[in-house]
């Protein structure tokens, strides 16, 4: 991988949101009616950003391991999966309530969780309430027909543990990873997309014999740390922090989260849990179907304990936004110099890897752009850009994490059937012929440490 050059440490949370918008990342869901608390909707360089976040993690849960499955489960259960998971009586926050401005806060959030920090006045006494979104199955909404929108994915893996076994016959160690939405009705999101009450999951199931749980643990937290410093995130914005005992979960014998050090402080990126055997316990307690594992070497039946990683689709996403968020002095054509806004994003989670621009809008030109553009978008995540001068747009390419440009100009189509590859990081040109162009692509992409191509 190339040398990074020197970056920005620390970025404002109200430039990110603003990019966000403008180029087409993140918007505020239903905007045009005022907006829904802490929603969100992904525009076209977001959704391939999140799409990209997600297809890395499952090539390195899933595709190249073979100790790993997947599976896709619904978001709705039956409702006896949140009774013996614990979920319907425990997962809870404790409420308070400011009775001058009626706002609500969680008061373990709270510095003082006896005054309102709005206006001071005192906040009621703390209740737990209830994280789960409740609807109905059918046409009655009675409480025969309720159920929950899932609040983790987990627990679809945990109750598909005996038909993985039979369809896949994996044995221990082996992993269940899925990818999917969840829903949690928190009491204060915010911070933009890092916590939300609609989010997306990556979350992976790792069944290992009880007596060899502590070792995969500390196994899967230097994987999962090591996988974000693969895709280009600093080493210095990160860190792992094990959970006290007061902090466990009521299924977690030891946890450790990695966290990333988001403009407004360290914030929890992704959990590794050491869940024992508590959840497939309660379910064959629940269900009545034993979900187990027999060892037929050494004669043996054990329920697995469970190693979880679990990582929310949306905080990589904004941490990787973040994390690649610059600003430099470039010089100009005229001579003098100003601000760069770059986005260096690592090139297997970049929305656009190559674009294609013509020097101008000339007939000529924009004839062959395309269809040099044409070709690359069949091999590489691509994008077309003519509007506006070569420079402004080389800025914005900049601004949306391009890697690479390719550039189409006179002698192209006159001289010498080559192109100009511009490098996002070093700015550097160098000329290509249009033959060999596509492994130049791969061999720079490669050299910024893509796995991709």
């Amino acid at each position: 991988m190339a040398e990074s050059p020197l970056r920005l440490e620390r970025v404002d949370m109200v430039k990110i949101v603003s990019l966000a918008k403008r180029r087409g990342f993140v918007f505020p869901a239903s905007e045009i009616y005022g907006g829904i608390g802490s929603t969100w909707d992904y525009g076209p360089l977001g959704a391939e950003l999140k799409r990209n976040v997600k297809d890395a993690w499952w090539r390195s849960m899933v595709t190249e391991r073979d100790d790993v499955v997947g599976l896709d489960s619904a978001i709705l259960q039956h409702p006896k999966v949140w009774e013996a998971s614990g979920h319907a009586a425990g997962f809870a926050d404790p409420l308070v309530e400011c009775p001058e401005c009626r706002k609500r806060y969680r008061a373990d959030h709270l510095d003082d969780p006896e005054r309102c920090p709005d206006d001071g006045a005192a906040l009621s006494a703390p209740r737990m309430f209830n994280l789960m979104f409740k609807t109905f199955v059918g046409p009655v909404e009675d409480e025969a027909s309720q159920a929950w929108l899932r609040p983790e994915t987990a627990q679809g893996i945990f109750i598909n543990f005996d038909n993985v076994l039979n369809a896949t016959r994996m044995k221990p160690p082996f992993g269940i990873a899925q990818i999917g939405k969840s829903f949690r009705n928190e009491i204060t999101p915010g911070n933009f997309i890092f916590r939300t009450r609609e989010f997306e999951q990556m979350e992976m199931e790792y069944f290992v014999r009880p007596d060899e749980d502590e070792r995969h643990h500390d196994y899967w937290i230097e994987q999962r740390r090591q996988w974000f410093l693969d895709l280009g995130v600093r080493a210095e914005h990160l860190r792992v922090r094990a959970h006290e005992a007061d902090e466990l979960s009521h299924y977690s014998k030891a946890t450790s989260d990695i966290e990333y050090r988001f403009p407004w402080g360290w914030g929890e990126l992704e959990g590794i849990a050491n869940r024992t055997d508590f959840d497939l316990r309660r379910h064959s307690e629940a269900s009545g179907k034993q979900l187990a594992y027999f060892d037929q070497q050494a004669n043996e039946r054990y329920v697995p304990y469970v190693i979880e990683p679990a990582l929310g689709a949306d905080r990589a996403a904004l941490a990787f936004l973040v994390d690649a968020y610059d600003e430099e002095q470039a010089p100009t054509a005229s001579g003098g110099t100003e601000t760069r806004t770059v986005l260096r994003f690592h090139p297997d989670v970049a929305p656009v890897q190559v674009a294609v621009l013509p020097l101008s809008r000339n007939d000529r030109l924009v004839p062959a752009a395309r269809e040099v553009y044409a070709t690359l978008r069949r091999s590489f995540a691509a994008a077309y850009d003519d509007a506006q001068s070569i420079g402004r747009r080389y800025r914005r390419q900049d601004e949306v994490g391009a890697p690479l440009c390719v550039t189409v100009d006179f002698e192209t189509v006159e001289q010498d059937n080559a192109v100009t590859i511009r490098n996002r990081d070093t700015m550097a040109q160098t000329r290509v012929g249009l033959s060999e162009l596509e492994a130049a692509l791969r061999e720079r992409l490669r050299e910024m440490g893509s796995r991709r191509v």
